[in-house]
């Protein structure tokens, strides 16, 4: 697809700063792009490439004016970027039924057409396939699965007994949705497994990433809420609650029957202990260890998990370790000399 950057401009709501006639067809990272594609500037530390990029236009913030290439100012570059990456590369829509000859399919699973249904999938009894959905080769679908529109289901993926699938959400390749929680009582000094007979909900426009597992609840309930965004290797347990709009960065653990409020950050390797709360707009820090349940609005990172402000005067204090160790061996030395005297 070709397109005029006046009409890129428009869909933005930018301002071209050059020729707007100039045509477009990719998008390009700054510093390895190339005549006829189009970059973005969002960070300041990229400035150094707008001298001598190969782009034929910058989107960049309004307060850039003028550079060696076109320019396309707007308010938000990052998101207008997004924008740009839609229009030069749409969302393809599932126009047609599809289903391949080597897919496996009960004779009581319900499909509302159009979908796509790759090579080699297995979709067990009673599950319900809403339109416009894709479902890769080799994925796996258990029984009483429910599944929305416009759903994104990448190869390899597993989705057990029970499960539900909002709309519009997308699952990377690898993802186990549904396994068993990690649910055991010890006896005699071994341990008995507990059976899981709960279920995981998925709620609409939730991501979940590549290999990233969440387990079905002891009973009632694990859930993903609306919005939100697992990133690859992440761990939910069993009847952890995830509210709406909440990131979780990448091999995060959370452990079983957590509340995860709405609009949480986390950052990546972190772990939440099980049976606590985190309390809305919380941020937590990569590879922190929070152990505790956290307030709303929290800002915390550190092992355990403190305040980021009271965690950076501890490692700024930690680093001053050796020269205060040997402050305080040279007064006792001192100390001691004084003594025997």
């Amino acid at each position: 697809m070709i397109i005029r950057l006046d009409e890129i401009a428009k869909a933005v709501n930018g301002v071209v700063i050059g020729d707007s006639s100039t045509e477009i067809f990719d998008v390009s990272k700054i510093e390895e792009a190339v005549s006829g594609t189009i970059t973005f500037i969002a960070n300041d530390r990229y400035m150094k490439y707008l001298s001598g990029t190969g782009a034929s236009a910058v989107i960049v913030s309004r307060s850039i004016t003028s550079a060696n290439t076109n320019l396309v100012q707007v308010d938000d570059p990052y998101r207008a970027f997004r924008e740009v990456i839609l229009l030069l590369h749409p969302v393809s829509v599932i126009s047609e039924n599809f289903i391949h000859p080597t897919a496996l399919i009960a004779d009581t699973v319900h499909i509302t057409p159009p979908v796509y249904i790759g090579a080699l999938c297995c979709i067990e009894e009673n599950v319900q396939i809403g339109k416009n959905t894709f479902i890769g080769a080799q994925a796996y679908i258990g029984r009483n699965v429910s599944i929305g529109e416009n759903v994104y289901i990448h190869p390899k993926v597993a989705i057990l007994t029970d499960c539900s699938i909002g709309n519009r959400v997308i699952i990377h390749s690898g993802a186990v949705i549904g396994s068993d929680g990690f649910g055991y009582v010890k006896e005699n000094g071994k341990y008995l497994k507990i059976p899981q007979l709960g279920s995981v909900v998925i709620d609409d426009d939730a991501e979940i990433g590549a290999n990233t597992t969440i387990d079905r609840a002891t009973v009632g309930k694990t859930y993903v809420g609306k919005g939100c965004k697992l990133d690859n290797l992440v761990q939910i347990a069993h009847n952890v609650i995830i509210g709406e709009d909440t990131a979780i960065a990448a091999q995060t653990g959370i452990s079983g029957s957590t509340k995860i409020s709405p609009r949480v950050t986390m950052g990546g390797q972190a772990g939440i202990a099980g049976h606590i709360e985190v309390g809305e707009n919380s941020i937590i820090g990569a590879q922190s260890g929070v152990t505790k349940s956290l307030p709303k609005d929290s800002f915390c990172f550190g092992t355990p998990a403190r305040d980021h402000l009271k965690t950076k005067i501890i490692e700024a204090l930690l680093h001053r370790l050796p020269e205060l160790f040997n402050r305080v061996k040279q007064l006792e030395s001192n100390k001691n000399k004084n003594s025997k005297q």
